[in-house]
C-alpha cells in the first residue's frame, strides 16, 4: 500500500502506463516555506491503489514524474491547481494531459467549486469520513486510519471520473471541459513573476511612483521568500511593504524608525529594502506601473450588465451549467459595451449557450416571460 523504494515506485508506474487514466492526489504543508512540502503522492487505477512516500529516503520521484509527463495517459484531479503546482515545481512543466473533476463538475451544472466529497456522494451515494482532513501528512509512521483517509481521495474518484465523463460525452459538453483543461495546464499559470506580485497587494494609492517603490520591493522580497523557501510574509508584510513605499526611506536610520521595520528585520532585510527603494527612484517615470483604473459604468450600460447577468442565471440553470464558467462580470460589462467583445462568452461553446442569446437580447430580438401556467421562464423571439 505505501510505495517506499524507487525499485517499488518503477514496478507501479510501470504497471500504469498501461492505463487510459490514473488518479492523484497530494498531501503537502507550506505555512513554513515557500513551497509546498509534498508529504504523500496517492495514485490509482481501475485496478489498483498506492501511497507514495517522497519523504523516504530510499525513494526517487523520477519514475513517477516521468509518468506525468507522458501524453498517453490521462491524470485525473479534484480541484487540481495547487497539485498541479506541485508538480511543475518538481518537473519544470505541467502534468499532461489533465481532467479536473471540479471543472466537469461545474460544466455538468453541480455548481462552482463543488467539493470532493459532494462529488462523491452525488455520483456514488457514499459519505466519506473526512475526520482525519486536518493530519499532520510529515509525520510518520501514518496510522491506517490516515491512509486509508488518502486513498479514499483516488480509489472513489475513479468511478466519480467514469460515471462524469460519461455524461458529459452523452450531453456533447466533453469538448467543453477540453477547452477549459488547456487553460489549467498553461505553465503561465504557475510561472511567478516577481515583478507582477505587487498587483496582488491591496492598496489606496495608485501614484505612480509609489507604485514602482511597491513595485520593487514586492519583487525584492518574492525572490528573497524563494531563495529562503520562506512564506513571503515571514519576510516582510503586505502592510510593512505598503508603509516603506509610501515613505520611502533613503537611509538606514529613516527606515528603522517604521513602526514596521524591527531590529531583527533591519538586521536581516535593511540593507535589501534600501536597494529595493533605490531602484523605484530610478526608474523612469514613463515606466513607473499605471494601476488599471475601474471603469465607472455608465448608469444605463449597468442596467444592461444586470439584465445580462439575468440571462446569464436563467441559462446556466436551464442547461445545468454553472454561471461562473460560462461569463464573468467583466465579460458582461464588455458585452454591454459592444457586440462584438472579445470574451470567452462571444466565442466557441459559450457563445452557442449564451452569447448570441445575449446579443439577441441586447437587440430586443430575445424576450423572457414568466409561463403563469407552469411558473417557468420562458424565451421567444419578438
Amino acid at each position: 500500500m505505501m510505495i517506499t523504494t524507487t525499485e517499488d515506485l518503477k514496478a507501479l508506474c510501470k504497471r500504469l502506463k498501461k492505463k487510459k487514466f490514473i488518479t492523484v492526489d497530494t498531501e503537502f504543508i507550506r505555512e513554513k516555506t515557500y513551497h509546498a512540502v509534498l508529504c504523500l503522492i496517492q495514485v490509482a487505477s481501475d485496478e489498483e491503489a498506492c501511497l507514495i512516500d517522497p519523504l523516504s529516503e530510499e525513494l526517487e520521484l523520477t519514475p513517477l514524474l516521468k509518468l506525468m509527463k507522458n501524453k498517453k495517459v490521462l491524470k485525473v484531479f479534484h480541484a487540481a491547481r495547487q497539485d498541479i503546482e506541485i508538480f511543475y515545481d518538481l518537473m519544470g512543466c505541467v502534468p499532461v494531459p489533465v481532467f479536473d473533476t471540479q471543472i466537469g463538475a461545474m460544466v455538468c451544472g453541480l455548481g462552482d467549486s463543488v467539493s470532493y466529497q459532494t462529488l462523491v456522494s452525488k455520483f456514488l451515494k457514499i459519505t466519506l469520513d473526512k475526520s482525519s482532513r486536518f493530519t499532520d501528512w510529515a509525520h510518520r509512521p501514518l496510522s491506517e486510519k490516515q491512509m486509508q483517509y488518502a486513498l479514499s481521495d483516488v480509489t472513489h474518484l475513479v468511478p466519480v471520473y467514469e460515471k462524469m465523463n460519461e455524461a458529459l460525452k452523452q450531453s456533447g459538453r466533453d469538448k467543453w471541459v477540453h477547452e477549459e483543461m488547456a487553460h489549467l495546464v498553461d505553465p503561465a499559470l504557475y510561472d511567478v513573476d516577481p515583478y507582477e506580485t505587487w498587483k496582488r497587494i491591496k492598496r489606496h494609492s495608485d501614484n505612480p511612483r509609489f507604485l514602482a517603490m511597491l513595485r520593487e520591493l514586492s519583487a525584492w522580497r518574492e525572490k528573497e521568500a524563494i531563495q529562503m523557501d520562506k512564506p513571503r510574509k515571514h519576510i516582510l508584510k503586505d502592510e510593512a511593504l505598503l508603509e516603506i513605499a509610501a515613505t520611502a526611506p533613503q537611509t538606514m536610520e529613516e527606515l528603522g524608525q517604521l513602526r514596521s521595520m524591527t531590529p531583527g528585520l533591519m538586521k536581516n532585510f535593511g540593507a535589501g529594502v534600501l536597494e529595493a527603494l533605490q531602484k523605484g527612484r530610478a526608474c523612469p517615470d514613463k515606466k513607473c506601473p499605471v494601476a488599471e483604473k475601474q471603469k465607472n459604468i455608465p448608469e444605463g450600460r449597468k442596467n444592461v450588465v444586470d439584465i445580462l447577468r439575468l440571462l446569464l442565471n436563467l441559462l446556466s440553470d436551464r442547461e445545468k451549467v454553472a454561471a461562473k464558467v460560462i461569463a464573468t462580470t467583466a465579460d458582461l460589462e464588455k458585452m454591454a459595451e459592444s457586440d462584438k467583445a472579445d470574451v470567452p462568452a462571444m466565442k466557441g461553446w459559450r457563445y452557442d449557450l449564451f452569447g448570441r442569446a445575449a446579443m439577441q437580447f441586447k437587440r430586443g430580438q430575445l424576450a423572457v416571460r414568466l409561463n403563469p401556467k407552469t411558473n417557468k421562464i420562458e424565451f421567444f423571439d419578438c
